[in-house]
C-alpha cells in the first residue's frame, strides 16, 4: 500500500482505470457540474462511497434529499427537518454536529430540503461550516465538506451572503487546515467564478446551455465548449492539477447504493433497508432539542396567559367606562329633581361603589400583566445570556487549546535542544543502526509480530542500537493493569480503537521506533486517521513521546521498563544455564569415579 492512497472512480476513454488520490479529495477544492440527468450526483455519490469505504468521514449538504441512499451500506447520521431523518436539528445544534463529524468520525448527511424557512437552513449551514473551520485549525484532520447546488450560496452576479462568503473562505484557506470542499451545480454559469477558479480538480458532465458551455471554454479550452454537449450519461471531462495530463475523458462507474434522487416512474418502487445510527449517538442532539422545546413551550405559555390577562383588562375597562356613563347620567338626573339627596342615595352611591370595585380589579390585573411581561422579558434575557455565555466559553476553549498547542511546541523545542546537547556531549553515534524486528535466530520480519521458531523457541524483539533482546513476555508484562493496562484502556476509549490495537502499536514501536504515523498504521493494519487519534491519546497518557512531525516512539519510562524486564530475563536465563552446566559436570565426575577412572587434571 502506497503512502498516498487512491480510490477507483471510473475508466478513461482509452480503457485505463481512473484513480483519484484520497488526500486531494479530502483536503482539495473540487467542482462537479452537469445538467440534470448527466450524472453529476452519481459522481458525487461514487466519491462519497469510496471515501466512506476507506474509513474517512465527510459531511454532505443535501438540498434535495437524494443522498440518504448511502445509508444502505454505511452508518451515517441523517440530520435535518423531516421526520424520516435520524434527528431533527436547528442552528443550536451546529457545534455538536461539527464535533460528531470531526472528533467522533461520524459521517453526516445534512438534509436541508425539509426546512420551510430558508433563513433557518442557511443559518444552520453557516454555523456548522464555521465550527468545522474553527475546529480544523486545531485538529488539522483531513475532512471533506460536500455542498449540493452550490450556486444557491455563491451565485455569480448576485449578492453573496455570510454563508457564501464562508464557503469561499473555506475554498481559499481550508486546505492548509485539512478542510476540503466539493461544490456541485448543474449551472456553472450561475456559480461565482472565484469559487471555480480556486478548484484544483473539476469534473465537467454534459452541458448544453450556451452560457454554461462558454464557461467550459474559458476554464479548459474553446474546443471543449462544443465537445461537452455530446457527452453520454456518466461521461465527463476530468481536470486535475496533480497530473501532467490536462484533461481526460472519463466514464464514471455507477454508484453501489440506493439512488434516492432517481425520478419516480411507473414501476413499483421498493426502498431498501437502510442502516441506522445508535440511539446513544444522537442523545446529546436530542437533549439540545428538548431543552429548546421546553423553553419555547414556557414562552408560549406565558404569552398565552398574558394575552388572556390583556383581554380581561379590556373587558373590565369597557365595564368601567359603561359604569362611569351610568354614574354621570344618574348625577344629571339627581340635579334635575327636587329632592337630589334621595335620588343620589338611590343611584349615585351604588354606582360609586361599583366604580371603585372595577377600578381596583383593573389595577390588580394590570399589576399581574406587568409581572407577566417582566417574567417573559427576564426569560428571554436569560436565554440570550446563556447563548452569549456558550459562545464566550467556546471562544475561551479555543484560546486555551491554542495556548496548549503553543506550550507543546515549546516543550518539543526544548526537548530537541536538550537531546542535541546530550548527543554533542557524548560525541554522538551517527553510525548507530536503526531498530529492527527479528526472530530469535536472526531472521528479519517485516511487521511487529514474529512467529515461533522451528525449534520451539519464543520470538524476540531486538533493538539493534543497544543490543537488548525483548522477549514477547516482556511486552506482555508491560500490559499488566498494575502498570500500563489502565493507560491503554483510557487511550483506546478516547480514540475508539481497541486495546489490542494499542498493544500492537507498542510492539511495533519497541522494535522499530521512532516511526511516522503512516508506517505505524500500515504495521497494525488500521486507517491513518484512527491510528493518529490513538497515538495522540497514548501520548496524553505518557505512554508515547512525539519525536517529530507525525513521528512517535515509546516514552523513556516505558522503554526503560521494557529494558529492565529484558535484562532481568537474560540474567535469570544465564543463571539457569550455569546451574545446568554444574549439574552436568557433577554427574560426569561421579560416573568416572564409579568406573575407577581418575579424572584428568585440567590446565588453565
Amino acid at each position: 500500500m502506497s503512502e498516498q492512497r487512491e480510490v477507483l472512480v471510473g475508466e478513461t476513454d482509452d480503457g485505463t482505470d481512473l484513480y483519484l488520490p484520497v488526500v486531494e479529495l479530502l483536503t482539495g477544492r473540487g467542482f462537479v457540474t452537469g445538467k440534470s440527468g448527466s450524472g453529476k450526483s452519481n459522481t458525487a455519490s461514487v466519491i462519497a462511497e469510496e471515501l466512506l469505504e476507506a474509513g474517512f468521514p465527510l459531511l454532505i449538504v443535501d438540498t434535495d434529499g437524494e443522498y440518504y441512499g448511502l445509508k444502505e451500506e454505511y452508518e451515517m447520521l441523517h440530520a435535518g427537518a423531516d421526520e424520516e431523518c435520524d434527528i431533527q436539528i436547528g442552528p443550536e445544534h451546529a457545534e455538536q454536529m461539527a464535533t460528531l463529524a470531526l472528533e467522533e468520525n461520524v459521517p453526516v448527511i445534512l438534509d436541508v430540503s425539509g426546512y420551510l424557512d430558508e433563513d433557518e437552513s442557511d443559518e444552520l449551514l453557516r454555523k456548522i461550516a464555521r465550527q468545522l473551520f474553527v475546529k480544523e485549525k486545531k485538529l488539522k484532520k483531513p475532512f471533506l465538506l460536500v455542498v449540493e447546488e452550490v450556486h444557491e450560496y455563491i451565485p455569480e452576479g448576485g449578492g453573496v451572503g455570510e454563508t457564501g462568503n464562508l464557503l469561499i473562505k473555506i475554498s481559499k484557506r481550508g486546505r492548509k487546515h485539512g478542510l476540503g470542499i466539493l461544490g456541485i451545480s448543474q449551472r456553472p454559469a450561475d456559480v461565482k467564478k472565484d469559487f471555480i477558479t480556486q478548484a484544483n480538480w473539476l469534473v465537467w458532465h454534459r452541458l448544453t446551455w450556451d452560457n454554461d458551455t462558454k464557461v467550459v471554454g474559458r476554464i479548459i479550452d474553446t474546443e471543449y465548449s462544443e465537445m461537452v454537449s455530446d457527452l453520454n450519461d456518466g461521461q465527463a471531462f476530468v481536470q486535475t492539477d496533480w497530473t501532467d495530463v490536462d484533461v481526460r475523458k472519463v466514464q464514471f462507474r455507477r454508484k453501489r447504493t440506493f439512488d434516492a434522487g432517481a425520478t419516480p416512474g411507473l414501476d413499483d418502487f421498493e426502498r431498501p433497508e437502510l442502516k441506522s445510527v445508535s440511539d446513544a449517538l444522537v442523545g446529546d442532539l436530542q437533549d439540545i432539542s428538548e431543552r429548546k422545546d421546553r423553553e419555547q413551550d414556557r414562552i408560549h405559555e406565558l404569552e398565552a396567559e398574558l394575552e388572556k390577562k390583556e383581554k380581561r383588562i379590556e373587558t373590565l375597562e369597557d365595564e368601567l367606562e359603561s359604569a362611569r356613563d351610568v354614574s354621570s347620567a344618574a348625577k344629571q338626573m339627581a340635579d334635575a329633581l327636587s329632592n337630589p339627596g334621595t335620588v343620589q342615595t338611590q343611584l349615585g352611591g351604588g354606582n360609586d361603589e361599583e366604580l371603585r370595585r372595577l377600578h381596583e380589579e383593573v389595577v390588580d390585573l394590570e399589576d399581574e400583566r406587568d409581572a407577566l411581561r417582566a417574567e417573559l422579558e427576564t426569560r428571554k434575557e436569560r436565554i440570550e445570556e446563556l447563548e452569549q455565555t456558550l459562545e464566550s466559553r467556546t471562544g475561551t476553549i479555543e484560546r486555551l487549546r491554542e495556548e496548549a498547542e503553543r506550550l507543546r511546541s515549546r516543550v518539543q523545542e526544548l526537548e530537541a535542544e536538550t537531546s542535541a546537547d546530550a548527543d554533542e556531549a557524548v560525541g554522538g553515534d551517527a553510525d548507530a543502526e536503526s531498530e529492527t524486528i527479528v526472530q530469535a535466530g536472526g531472521t528479519p520480519v517485516e511487521l511487529g509480530y514474529v512467529g515461533t521458531g522451528g525449534d520451539g523457541g519464543q520470538s524476540a524483539l531486538v533493538v539493534a542500537n543497544d543490543e537488548t533482546e525483548y522477549d514477547m513476555g516482556d511486552v506482555v508484562a508491560l500490559l499488566e493493569p498494575t502498570w500500563i493496562g489502565g493507560r491503554l484502556e483510557r487511550a483506546s476509549e478516547g480514540s475508539r480503537c481497541t486495546v489490542e490495537t494499542a498493544a500492537h502499536v507498542l510492539v511495533v514501536l519497541a522494535g522499530e521506533g521512532p516511526l511516522e504515523t503512516e508506517r505505524i498504521a500500515t504495521a497494525v493494519d488500521r486507517s491513518t486517521v484512527a491510528v493518529q487519534s490513538l497515538l495522540s491519546e497514548l501520548r496524553t497518557e505518557a505512554v508515547l513521546d512525539r519525536t517529530g512531525v507525525r513521528s512517535y516512539d515509546l516514552a523513556d519510562a516505558v522503554r526503560s521498563k521494557l529494558q529492565a524486564l529484558a535484562t532481568a530475563e537474560e540474567a535469570e536465563t544465564a543463571s539457569d544455564d550455569g546451574d545446568d552446566e554444574r549439574e552436568q559436570q557433577q554427574e560426569t565426575g561421579g560416573t568416572e569415579q564409579e568406573a575407577g577412572i581418575r579424572p584428568e587434571r585440567r590446565t588453565q
